[in-house]
């Protein structure tokens, strides 16, 4: 017995609608495995604002500069013992590991001593680690409002340690978009493997 038109019209529609909704949920599903991160992921991400910065390149700086590349700022100190280093020799190596991508990123220190981190000191320490990274530093007030709009806190600690005094710090890095805004925070620990892959993520996102 031939089939009705309209049972024809309604299976093809109930495919068609199948394969919408297979096609939608497999696209969020590609999605969210393409943002997954190691570390947070801001939505929405959010504005940073114009700060100027003295360069360890000589220059001044605002991290609007560097639209079109995804920024990774760090804040640390150049006699710190531990964390800066320790984050610093990180993010080299995960930048060394994105290869020809790696030119689409840019690293900030932004020193929270001002008083001993000068630009040749912090062009001198940074270019252990990688010469493409760039130090900013500059008086307190101005740190201090850039750092505020990070969430970041430091606060400087007597020691009777051989480097001097020391400062307490937040030991986390934050990724700018290629918008300049902020869409990312790392979690010191993470691997160079592990921010590489999260780098990664975010610019192709």
């Amino acid at each position: 017995m031939p089939t009705r038109p309209w049972i024809r019209r309604l299976v093809v529609a109930e495919l068609i609608a199948i394969a919408v909704v297979l096609l939608v949920t497999g696209w969020f599903y590609w999605r969210s495995r393409a943002t997954t991160l190691n570390g947070v992921e801001l939505d929405p991400p959010q504005d940073i604002p114009s700060v100027t910065l003295q360069g360890s390149d000589g220059q001044s700086h605002t991290l609007g500069d560097f639209r079109g590349k995804l920024v990774v700022v760090f804040f640390g100190y150049t006699h710190c013992p531990d964390v800066c280093p320790t984050t610093a020799s990180t993010m080299a190596r995960a930048r060394a590991l994105l290869g020809e991508e790696a030119d689409r990123v840019q690293l900030v220190f932004v020193s929270v001593d001002p008083e001993r981190d000068t630009p040749e000191r912090l062009a001198s320490y940074l270019a252990k680690y990688d010469p493409s990274f760039l130090g900013l530093t500059g008086d307190e007030t101005t740190i201090r409002q850039l750092a505020t709009t990070f969430g970041v806190h430091y606060a400087k600690v007597e020691s009777n340690s051989a480097l001097g005094y020391l400062v307490e710090h937040t030991s986390s890095t934050f990724v700018l978009d290629t918008r300049g805004r902020l869409r990312a925070v790392l979690p010191f620990g993470l691997t160079p493997e592990q921010v590489a892959s999260d780098l990664r993520a975010l610019l192709t996102s």
